[in-house]
């Protein structure tokens, strides 16, 4: 996108951002690349605990209202870890509302388990698929082992995607980020999106994990999504420097060209409306160009993830 796209696509805001002339528009076009949807009469999710303040269903016009007036021009849907023989189901679900062109929805990252042996069939299916672009598992949860990502067949399933064209999302608890490099390197032909800077920590020490966001940085079919963090914070107590020191250093260890923003909505709801984690990101990045701030709003995630 040129500078005159990028105005045109934002020119239904009427201030302007540092550096451009008065009378040009502000509002950075954006691409949200980690947006959840659930519908609870439909799908079950196993991991979502009765009573949890995000136990409600969230439709695509729960997500409209939600980013209303933040000039979110696409997204991309990351898979909400679905009960396992509901994986088909939610792939469709998502592949529906993308063609039907109603919704900010273009492409989405669809659950799958890498280590199973019905997964190439599965995968196969979406080989060529302009909407479906990857697969992930969340490997963060209780139920998932330290070191599960290094199991051959595990490796050999994230393999099968980069033969496939589709891309393999990283959701790894931070003590196994170096776990996350070895998959890496195992697998030199498949496309990584590091989840959640890293799922770094917001209120405790982040020496080790600094030092394994600087190695996965030079990684280089590996970028990473600033998203997440902000659901870590406490509730109507934090503000955006206690998110700076992880995004300011997954910046630094990426590079402007390898980041791309995500808003981990409804989730981030549990410290932080979509609005107040957009606003808080922004003015982390406030004195940075104005080219840098596109890369990581929009550019980089229509480039990943070939959106036009």
């Amino acid at each position: 996108m040129n500078r005159r796209e990028f105005l045109a696509a934002s020119a239904t805001v009427a201030v302007t951002l540092p550096g451009l002339a008065k009378d040009a528009p502000k509002m950075i076009p954006i691409i949200d690349t980690h947006q959840h949807l659930w519908d609870l009469k439909v799908f079950k999710l196993g991991w979502l605990k009765e009573g949890s303040p995000i136990g409600n269903s969230y439709t695509p016009d729960v997500y409209a209202e939600a980013v209303k007036g933040l000039n979110v021009v696409k997204s991309v849907y990351m898979e909400v870890d679905v009960v396992p023989e509901q994986q088909q189901k939610e792939a469709d679900y998502v592949l529906d509302l993308c063609k039907s062109g109603k919704t900010t929805m273009v492409a989405a990252v669809v659950s799958g388990r890498p280590a199973s042996e019905g997964f190439e069939k599965y995968a196969r299916q979406f080989k060529g698929s302009p909407y479906i672009k990857g697969v992930r598992q969340v490997i963060h949860v209780d139920s998932t082992p330290a070191g599960f990502c290094l199991k051959k067949e595990f490796i050999k399933g994230i393999q099968l995607l980069g033969d496939l064209g589709l891309s393999y999302d990283i959701c790894i608890r931070p003590g196994e980020l170096g776990d996350a490099a070895k998959l890496v390197d195992e697998c030199p032909g498949t496309r990584f999106i590091l989840d959640h800077c890293g799922n770094g920590p917001v209120k405790t020490d982040r020496t080790q994990w600094k030092k394994d966001m600087e190695l996965l940085g030079k990684k280089k079919n590996l970028v990473c999504k600033v998203s997440g963090i902000v659901a870590s914070a406490d509730k109507d107590k934090w503000g955006p420097a206690d998110l700076a020191p992880l995004v300011n250093h997954t910046i630094e260890s990426f590079g402007w060209d390898r980041v791309m923003f995500g808003g981990d909505w409804p989730v981030c709801t549990l410290a932080a409306s979509y609005k107040q984690w957009v606003d808080a990101l922004k003015e982390i990045v406030k004195d940075r160009k104005d080219e840098e701030k596109l890369k990581l709003f929009h550019d980089n995630a229509a480039k990943f993830y070939g959106l036009s």
